[in-house]
């Protein structure tokens, strides 16, 4: 094209004509947020308010409770508003906008979930030591380097796509994605590849191996020892396990759909994968944690069963 000058809006196009049935998808896409919100200021509530909650795994449960909101507010508020638009245009600060809170969502998630797979390791493997290595400064460092170590990295990533002539303004999604702009650049991107190549390693691949190192560790102590070891130590890891695993399959499905071509799938289908990614962890975190260790369970019950007195 001779015209490279840079769109002044990206226009989504995966968003699939449902005809009427754009109240009823509204509508329940509303609940949903409302269901994540209230479900994760809960989380947030619990741990926050009672003492015997303020030890490193609940505060890193918080941690993922915050980083659900902030993500879900990136995404659902632009989002239901498209579901009752005919056109889906959005402005390129917006757009660049979406892609930075986006991408820290879900940096920050696994970057938490590698930090909560390192105090499961401490806890299991080196438990005489482990409130000499987890104490509150150490959480407080961990915690921050879970944020900012994110953020600094994507904002080099994106201020490098932001500077890139376009030739194009259709994004093959129903949000705005960094590699899908990239695409639409009139000159090379190979530097822009190897920095998100980069920046795919550091905050995805290295977490991801930890995590997987950390549980190989726990295997093998483990293994020899009681019964009622193990009970325990399955108690109190297999959220993690399930939290973890959930959203590395829905973390793959996004990645795996930037690398093909959105034309050669069933439309709804393409839009249910590339939602996966935003939707289900903050959905499903809360009832992984909330219903399956005790003492936060016990505790909401406690509160509401006490708001309604």
């Amino acid at each position: 094209m001779e015209n490279s000058s840079l769109p002044f809006f990206f226009n989504l196009t995966m968003f699939v004509n449902i005809g009427h049935y754009r109240f009823a998808a509204f509508t329940f896409c509303m609940l949903l947020y409302s269901f994540i919100v209230c479900a994760n200021l809960l989380m947030i509530l619990v741990i926050s308010h009672y003492r015997v909650l303020h030890q490193p795994m609940y505060i890193f449960i918080a941690l993922l409770s915050v980083n659900a909101l902030y993500g879900s507010a990136g995404f659902f508020p632009r989002f239901l508003m498209d579901l009752l638009s005919d056109v889906h245009l959005m402005s390129q600060m917006a757009c660049f906008t979406q892609i930075y809170v986006i991408y820290t969502y879900g940096s920050n998630e696994m970057t938490i979930l590698s930090i909560m797979a390192h105090d499961r390791y401490v806890a299991v493997c080196h438990p005489l030591h482990y409130h000499r290595k987890m104490t509150s400064k150490t959480v407080v460092l961990l915690s921050a380097l879970a944020w900012i170590f994110p953020a600094l990295n994507l904002t080099a990533l994106i201020l490098m796509s932001t500077r890139l002539p376009l030739c194009g303004n259709e994004i093959q999604k129903v949000f705005c994605a960094n590699w899908n702009v990239v695409k639409l650049s009139c000159v090379s991107t190979a530097l822009n590849n190897v920095l998100g190549m980069l920046l795919t390693i550091t905050t995805v691949f290295l977490p991801l191996l930890y995590v997987l190192y950390t549980y190989l560790r726990i295997l093998i102590v483990c293994w020899k020892r009681s019964e009622e070891f193990k009970g325990k130590v399955l108690q109190s890891c297999l959220p993690h396990i399930v939290s973890f695993v959930i959203y590395s399959a829905a973390g793959f499905c996004d990645i795996a759909l930037s690398r093909y071509n959105p034309e050669d799938i069933n439309p709804f289908v393409a839009a249910i994968l590339s939602l996966e990614f935003v939707i289900i962890p903050p959905v499903l975190n809360p009832l992984v944690y909330g219903l399956k260790l005790p003492d936060i369970r016990r505790h909401i019950l406690g509160l509401l069963l006490c708001r309604k007195r």
